[in-house]
């Protein structure tokens, strides 16, 4: 029990403390009026002195769970789910053809006594008749009712473990017969594929023209390739020669313009042109280097990107080592004027800005800077590496100018040259030139048909 004293000035004060402290089930046990304070009992002040008890209840401790009781008593629950759901039937059947097998016996003595007593003429014995034989669902009751024994418990056992070999041989002989399934169906794929190879010119035809698109080219530009191989592929008929007659079926269909061929008596005025990022710079220079130093003709440079950061110092360090003069123009004033100025060269290249395809009004103030009385030839320059849809689209809108011929460069960073092939069939621009790498002037190659067949087919290194 809690006992504790309060102080307070009169009686209501005292009780509203005790109720706050102690609660609404406190005792009063005694309470005291008193004075204190004061000097000598003097201006002392009357105080109540309330005492009060509570008696404190004993906790009632936490029952605490028992995890091993509690898994015993899922383990007796989980015993008896199996043998109810599961050597439950198997008991009544087990007990089922036992009464039948007591039937049978008995059955069978009778039958023995009946022959002894024809047999003998001995007095026959009484023949004691089977009991009428127990109905399933008696033998059901009498099971429910009684527990399952230890030994019924083992041939349950027994039963089930045969049951379950048996099961289990089933699934492996299912198992087995999928694999022979899976083994001739690959073994039909294999004869199909054959027979594809073999089967006829139909087959090989739609062969090669699978693998052709495989390899980039689209619908349009397989028909253009097969309508080459057509007629030879008559005189063969298998896929080994039809695929023979691949490279000169490209060499029909692919134009190309073949190297620059330049006068002395007047320059050839050649700009380059195209996306950002193609490498019109380099491949500039490695034009210049290959004419200049390679074939010793005279060679000037003329750049109008004045909107590329480094350009026209790119340009004017290629000049250097080259040995080739270079001019700057910003207007086309001044490019005429640079062109004038070189006219006793054999070969200007001109290096423009790149130019997004989406920009039309930088394509149209191109168009106007490169209009001259001079003859400049436009070659654009495309990316290998772009793909079929954006490749198109930079050719329709830079179709704006004048362009001549094609330039595809960084061969070197493609994976598939399928691209080259379905722009040039689409545009009709004939190819000039293929670069594949940074190196000056050894990564510059002249386009060809049978070049192009090779990088497709892969049967030629980048």
């Amino acid at each position: 029990m809690l006992v504790k004293t309060f102080e307070a000035v009169d009686m209501s004060e005292a009780l509203r403390m005790v109720k706050a402290e102690l609660g609404p089930d406190a005792m009063i046990l005694s309470s005291k009026k008193e004075r204190k304070g004061g000097f000598f009992g003097f201006f002392s002040k009357p105080v109540v002195q309330v005492t009060a008890a509570l008696e404190v209840k004993p906790r009632q401790p936490v029952p605490v769970a028992n995890p091993y009781r509690e898994a015993q008593e899922q383990n007796v629950s989980a015993k008896e789910m199996l043998e109810s759901s599961m050597l439950a039937p198997l008991a009544r059947e087990l007990k089922d053809l036992r009464q039948r097998v007591e039937v049978l016996s008995r059955k069978e003595a009778a039958a023995k006594a009946e022959a002894e007593a024809t047999a003998s003429p001995a007095p026959v014995p009484p023949v004691v008749k089977p009991a009428p034989e127990a109905a399933p669902q008696e033998a059901t009751r009498d099971f429910a009712a009684k527990p399952i024994q230890k030994q019924d418990l083992e041939e349950m056992k027994k039963l089930l473990f045969k049951t379950l070999a048996a099961k289990e041989a089933g699934d492996g002989a299912l198992v087995a017969d999928q694999a022979a399934g899976i083994a001739q169906a690959r073994a039909k794929a294999a004869d199909d594929a054959d027979g594809v190879k073999s089967g006829g010119l139909k087959g090989a035809l739609r062969l090669i023209m699978s693998e052709l698109h495989r390899k980039g080219l689209e619908r349009g530009s397989v028909r253009a390739v097969m309508e080459q191989v057509k007629p030879e592929a008559k005189k063969g008929g298998t896929a080994e020669a039809i695929r023979s007659f691949l490279p000169q079926a490209f060499k029909s269909v692919i134009k190309c313009a073949g190297p620059l061929s330049l006068k002395k008596n007047s320059p050839r005025i050649i700009a380059l042109v195209g996306p950002t990022g193609v490498g019109k710079t380099t491949t500039i220079a490695k034009l210049a280097a290959h004419y200049a130093l390679r074939e010793n003709h005279r060679a000037a440079l003329i750049t109008i990107d004045n909107f590329r950061v480094g350009a026209v110092e790119q340009l004017k360090t290629y000049s250097r080592i080259m040995g080739v003069p270079v001019e700057v123009a910003a207007t086309p004033a001044e490019l005429e004027a640079a062109v004038e100025l070189h006219s006793d060269k054999e070969l200007i290249l001109i290096d423009t800005a790149g130019r997004s395809h989406k920009d039309s009004e930088k394509l149209e103030e191109l168009k106007g800077f490169l209009e001259s009385r001079f003859a400049i030839e436009i070659h654009l320059c495309l990316a290998a590496t772009t793909r079929d849809r954006e490749l198109l689209e930079v050719v329709e809108r830079f179709s704006v100018l004048p362009v001549s011929r094609v330039i595809f460069t960084k061969l070197d960073e493609s994976e598939s040259f399928g691209t080259i092939v379905n722009a040039h069939l689409r545009t009709k621009f004939p190819l000039s030139y293929f670069t594949t790498g940074q190196r000056v002037p050894e990564d510059l190659e002249i386009a060809t048909a049978g070049r192009l067949a090779g990088l497709v087919l892969g049967e030629s290194r980048q």
